[in-house]
C-alpha cells in the first residue's frame, strides 16, 4: 500500500535526552534536523511509536558501555510512510507504509535517532510493508516484541505439538509468545500466568490454562512443559527449573538464567515480519495494545511513567503524526 508523501522538511520534531536519568527530568521535545540518510537506509515519515522496556533501561543507563553517544532520540518500534529512499534502496519506494524495529542489535550501539520523532532513517532490510488490515497504531506496536517472542521459540526449536508455558501472558513480549505458540508454531497446550484483572485477556490470546500468580504458584502445579517462556523474570532454581519437562527449555528475557534456561537479545530483521505477515493479515495473531493507548505525541513522558509503572497490558503505543 502506498501513501502520499509531503515534501520533507530540514528540521523536525522529536524528544530527546543529553542525559541519563528520569523520563520528567531528561526527557524534552525539541526541533532537530531530519537525520541524514545511508544509502542502505529509507527515511521513515513516522505515523505512530511504541514504547519497550529497553527504552526506559537504556534511558537510566543501564547499558552504557554498549550504547550510541548522547544525545538520543528513543524509540525502536516504528510504523509510517517511505518519504525518500537511500541510493542502494531496491525493495521499497517512497510512499510505502511499512513498519519495524530500526535498532538491529537492540542493545549494540542501538539507533541514536530512534523513532519518537516526525523522521527516522532506517536500513531497508530492518523494515517490512505494514500488513494492510492493521492502523499504524496496531503494526507500531509489533516489531521489537513479535521479533522477540519468534526468535525466542526459534531459538528453544518449538514444535508444533509441544506445550509452553509463557511467564507474564498479558505484557508486551507475553501476549504475543501466547499467540505465536499456539498458532504459528502449532503448540499442542499453551499456559500463561497473568494477574487477576487479565485473565480473560489472557484467555481470549488462545491460553489453554491461564494461572492467577496472585492465588496460585505455577511451579506448584501438575503440568510440565516443553519450553517455558519467561519474559518478566521468575524463572530461577527451583521455582522455575521444575516446571520444565526433561530434555525442555527456557526462554529467558530478564532475571537470572539457571539451566536449561538461556538469554538473548533480540536481532531485527524485516524477513522476520515477512514470515509473520499471512498470520497478522488473517487476524490470527493480533496487535494486543494497552487501553490507556495511543499515547499523542506531546505526552511521551507520560507513556514512558505509564510503562514504567509496570502495569501496562500488552504495548503502549504513541500516535506521532501531527
Amino acid at each position: 500500500m502506498a501513501s502520499t508523501v509531503a515534501a520533507i522538511p530540514s528540521l523536525h520534531k522529536a524528544w530527546v535526552y543529553k542525559e541519563y536519568g528520569a523520563a520528567k527530568d531528561v526527557l524534552k521535545l525539541e526541533e532537530l534536523p531530519v537525520p541524514p540518510l545511508a544509502p542502505d537506509q529509507v527515511l521513515v515519515k513516522v505515523h505512530a511509536a511504541a514504547l519497550n522496556p529497553v527504552d526506559f533501561k537504556r534511558r537510566l543507563g543501564k547499558f552504557k558501555a554498549t550504547d550510541s553517544d548522547l544525545p538520543t532520540v528513543p524509540g525502536y518500534d516504528v510504523a509510517g510512510v517511505v518519504a525518500k529512499v537511500g541510493s542502494e534502496v531496491s525493495s521499497l519506494k517512497q510512499g510505502d507504509e511499512v513498519y519495524g524495529d530500526i535498532s538491529e542489535f537492540a542493545l549494540d550501539k542501538p539507533k541514536q535517532w530512534g523513532s519518537i520523532a516526525q523522521y527516522t532513517a532506517v536500513e531497508e532490510k530492518l523494515l517490512a510493508i505494514k500488513p494492510r488490515n492493521l492502523s499504524f497504531i496496531q503494526a507500531a506496536s509489533l516489531p521489537l516484541a513479535i521479533q522477540t517472542a519468534q526468535e525466542g521459540f526459534d531459538k528453544a526449536k518449538l514444535r508444533a505439538g509441544q506445550s509452553v508455558l509463557v511467564l507474564g501472558g498479558a505484557g508486551g513480549v507475553g501476549s504475543l509468545a501466547i499467540q505465536l505458540a499456539k498458532f504459528v508454531y502449532g503448540a499442542s497446550l499453551v499456559a500463561a500466568t497473568t494477574s487477576t484483572p487479565k485473565l480473560g485477556l489472557v484467555k481470549s490470546l488462545g491460553a489453554d490454562i491461564v494461572i492467577d500468580y496472585k492465588e496460585k504458584n505455577f511451579e506448584d502445579m501438575p503440568e510440565r512443559y516443553d519450553v517455558v517462556f519467561d519474559a518478566v523474570g521468575m524463572f530461577w532454581e527451583p521455582k522455575g527449573t521444575n516446571v520444565v519437562k526433561e530434555g525442555g527449555t527456557a526462554v529467558v528475557l530478564t532475571g537470572p538464567v539457571n539451566p536449561p534456561g538461556f538469554r538473548f537479545v533480540v536481532t531485527s530483521n524485516g524477513s522476520n515480519l515477512v514470515r509473520l505477515k499471512d498470520f497478522l493479515e488473517s487476524g490470527t495473531v493480533k496487535p494486543v495494545i494497552d487501553p490507556k493507548g495511543p499515547f499523542d505525541f506531546g505526552s511521551v513522558v507520560d507513556a514512558f511513567c505509564y510503562l514504567e509503572g509496570g502495569r501496562a497490558c500488552g504495548k503502549v503505543v504513541i500516535s506521532v503524526l501531527q
